[in-house]
């Protein structure tokens, strides 16, 4: 037999982590629109004029929204399954850390601005709206970057070096009569103008020194360049890997959209494993798909 305190839990852990019921949904919806008010909360107190005002109220609000978080977290840990899974997990420790600051503030003044972390939980979205298709989209670009992950590593390496040795050149160069006073700030001139940033706190003033900084600029697009050719090379081999993984269950062909719901081939439901479809129902499908 059931124990009351049993059924509570699983009532609430359908309305906390479920999103097939309308309770459920109504409760992720409103919790996104605590946390966005939240972050609009914090984002005014950060303003003096309107801190001077109404700073008083707002200090009170964002206590009342810490308080509902914590109580938010501590259910959240009752009613999952597996508590240690969920307190280890992404938005596990994302739902710690939005309510730490505001304590930690308490001891450290400064670390009530930490709390704009919390804006990091709107991503719970991708669950309420059932955002199935992005979320798969989001996994295939978090694997080409994955992937890349070597040759960006060479890349930083060899993008290192040439600042480093663009850096020496422009002190030796241009010295601390334009403003590079040493090799670390000629490095950091030499970044500015690589990703053309071009802050202007410091300026080559000679010929030769603006050669080099006609050369640092054309290197800058031509690294942004390779830097994008990495990253898509990697993201169209990731596409195509996702459409060969995607086989039909009835005719076991492959090379399906990620977001594709039949068969472009037999017009079958690639969702379900059931008897494949009559020739009606394959000329529907098709229908459907055109």
């Amino acid at each position: 037999m059931n124990k009351p305190t049993d059924d509570l839990r699983t009532r609430l852990r359908d309305i906390i982590f479920g999103t097939d019921t309308p309770a459920g949904r109504i409760f992720d919806i409103a919790l996104l629109v605590l946390i966005i008010g939240s972050v609009i909360n914090l984002m005014l107190i950060s303003v003096a004029a309107i801190e001077m005002r109404v700073g008083t109220l707002l200090h009170g609000l964002e206590w009342l929204f810490t308080l509902f978080f914590s109580i938010e977290y501590i259910t959240r840990i009752y009613v999952a399954r597996r508590r240690w899974a969920y307190i280890r997990s992404f938005y596990g420790l994302i739902d710690l850390v939005s309510i730490l600051p505001l304590y930690l503030a308490l001891i450290l003044p400064s670390a009530h601005y930490f709390v704009a972390v919390r804006v990091l939980r709107v991503m719970r979205i991708f669950r309420v709206l059932k955002l199935v298709r992005y979320a798969n989209d989001a996994n295939v670009l978090t694997r080409s970057l994955r992937h890349a992950q070597r040759k960006m590593q060479i890349f930083l390496g060899v993008l290192a070096l040439i600042t480093t040795v663009l850096g020496a050149v422009m002190y030796v160069v241009e010295g601390p009569a334009q403003g590079f006073t040493s090799i670390p700030r000629s490095m950091y001139w030499a970044v500015v103008t690589i990703t053309t940033v071009g802050y202007g706190d410091i300026a080559p003033g000679t010929a030769i020194g603006q050669t080099i900084a006609g050369v640092a600029i054309m290197l800058g697009y031509a690294l942004l360049a390779v830097t994008g050719g990495i990253i898509t090379a990697e993201l169209t081999n990731e596409i195509r890997n996702e459409r060969q993984r995607r086989q039909c269950p009835h005719c076991e062909r492959s090379g399906h959209e990620v977001d594709a719901h039949y068969c472009k081939f037999c017009g079958g439901d690639l969702n379900h494993d059931d008897e494949p479809p009559d020739d009606e129902e394959q000329a529907a499908s098709r229908d459907k798909l055109d």
